[in-house]
């Protein structure tokens, strides 16, 4: 009976995208395709699947009349590895790249995002200041060079990030010793400091062996060493555990040492086994060293999109499991992780690899209700089909995952590089402004309200608000009721003040007088206060 509603849900979702692309030829209309696919998608996903309703999630005190504050993860992956989105290239002076960090936090704010994965270690090197590991290549031209003049990076994103409302999420490459583009190996690499933690791989690729428990204390440490000096409000990794097998020519993992070792000290496990088991001891342990040193923080995985073939039964592809000896269903079941982010790069019409086919599978595996914001890849398609494809991904996001909605955009080269999603994208989808969804399991205190000030300025009222403990506080939302329409506005930690008109300006509510104001605050894990209500005119 499963395997007939896949196969009827999957040839629907073909069938109503090719509807509803042929309509918007027709009606010229862009974002039509989104019309009848995500509709009938939705519908057949919610009647046959048994992910929680709306009415079964945690619910928040709600506030009858004023509407609640947009939830949404909007993020964008700033990759640092062969200079992909930043720096632009090795050896820019610390002014240059300070510049090239302030546009980017600076397009994320301005279109409605409210997060970055920003990567700090392409391969056992460091883009902040650390006595573990080496400055990166990436950052200076010269691994072990430190930025001129000097500054840490990671400590400038951060402050960057934080004063834009965006939480800052540091990305790991857990276990890529160097990369190719990575320049001449140094005497500070860990391949000559500590070789006989480091296997070489045949397109020239070194890579710590993840079975030997050395290779696990060593990335914990390099994990937890940041998490404790930096005020970053996620750990972020990607997929490369065991490296694909294209690094090294599709051969085998050149890991026999540790695996006799592991063999001698009488493991029982099959080979592929073992390498799986590697990668979830050690997960599962960064997971608790996280929530104990920082509860707060949250910890992300992002691994490929496909967990198996035939998982659901109309997916085709790469097999992590096997391949990558990655059991990245278990890391979502298990719960080691704060929000799961499969790499779901393809096109809704692909079926052997369908966006909302995967999106639906994975949700279905989300046991413990952890947030699911998936990877999606802005790159793949060019010009107004990207937009098209992209804009509608996101909107079947919001749709299918409607109490926790999110993306992650790879990358932000491609965001900037079109000018037309980005427009798409806040003409539509990422018209309001949005707050990271709450994390429940992690704390469910709410700040206390803040008090309010309102001063008479002719034509205007200055707002000032303010809190008893203003370290609990991350953003605040500042909502309006002109005649009889709310709105809001969701403001940065620093930002304690705004002018309100007494009449309003916009098409809703053009020339009607403000009536009320109501002010919450949202605390790092998005819990949001009660909301302090000032009534205005009569």
């Amino acid at each position: 009976m499963i395997r007939l509603l896949s196969i009827i849900f999957n040839t629907l979702v073909l069938l109503s995208v090719r509807l509803a692309r042929s309509l918007s030829v027709v009606e010229g209309r862009p974002l039509s395709i989104v019309k009848g696919s995500i509709i009938l998608s939705i519908f057949l996903y919610m009647s046959c699947s048994s992910v929680p309703t709306i009415e079964e999630q945690p619910k928040e005190i709600i506030d009858l009349e004023i509407p609640s504050v947009q939830r949404e993860f909007r993020a964008a992956w700033v990759a640092t590895v062969s200079n992909i989105n930043w720096p632009s290239r090795p050896g820019l002076s610390a002014q240059e790249q300070k510049r090239e960090a302030i546009f980017l936090l600076d397009f994320l704010k301005e279109h409605n995002f409210n997060a970055v994965i920003f990567q700090i270690r392409p391969q056992c090197d460091a883009l902040y200041q650390s006595t573990i590991e080496p400055w990166s290549y990436f950052l200076t031209g010269i691994q072990g060079k430190p930025p001129d003049p000097f500054y840490d990076p990671l400590q400038f994103w951060v402050e960057e990030a934080h004063k834009r409302g965006l939480e800052l999420h540091a990305w790991f490459n857990p276990y890529r010793a160097h990369h190719t583009s990575g320049g001449r190996i140094q005497n500070t690499s860990i391949v000559k400091k500590n070789p006989t933690l480091v296997v070489g791989l045949k397109d020239g690729h070194f890579w710590l062996d993840p079975g030997l428990k050395e290779t696990q204390d060593y990335t914990h440490s390099v994990i937890v060493d940041v998490l404790r000096r930096y005020d970053v409000d996620g750990i972020h990794l990607d997929d490369y555990f065991y490296p694909y097998p294209s690094y090294n020519d599709n051969k085998d993992f050149p890991d026999t040492k540790s695996w006799k070792l592991y063999k001698k000290r009488g493991g029982t496990l099959a080979r592929s086994d073992w390498r799986r088991n590697n990668v979830n001891v050690f997960l599962e342990r960064l997971y608790k060293s996280i929530k104990k040193e920082k509860p707060f923080v949250k910890f992300g995985i992002s691994p490929f999109g496909i967990w198996r073939p035939k998982y659901p039964e109309s997916i085709e592809g790469f097999d992590q499991y096997e391949k990558l000896y990655a059991d990245a269903r278990l890391w979502l079941n298990e719960g080691w992780l704060d929000y799961w982010v499969p790499q779901l790069y393809w096109p809704i019409e692909q079926m052997p690899q369908s966006y909302p086919v995967l999106l639906g599978w994975w949700a279905l595996e989300n046991h413990k209700n952890r947030h699911f914001w998936p990877g999606i890849n802005v790159s793949r398609f060019k010009g107004e089909k990207g937009s098209e494809e992209t804009i509608s991904q996101v909107l079947i996001t919001q749709l299918m995952l409607p109490n926790d909605a999110g993306n992650i955009h790879w990358s932000i080269g491609s965001l900037v590089e079109n000018k037309g999603l980005m427009e798409q994208l806040k003409k539509h989808p990422y018209k309001n402004q949005a707050i990271v969804p709450a994390s429940l399991w992690l704390n469910t205190e709410v700040p206390k309200p803040p008090k309010l000030n309102l001063v008479n300025q002719g034509w205007d009222f200055l707002l000032e608000w303010s809190n008893e403990s203003p370290k609990e506080v991350f953003r605040w939302v500042v909502y309006t009721k002109y005649g009889e329409t709310w709105d809001y506005t969701v403001y940065n930690q620093d930002e304690l003040k705004c002018k309100l008109p007494k009449f309003g300006n916009n098409v809703d509510a053009k020339n009607e007088p403000l009536k009320q104001i109501a002010v919450s605050a949202v605390n790092r894990s998005g819990n949001e206060s009660t909301k302090t209500i000032l009534d205005v005119f009569p």
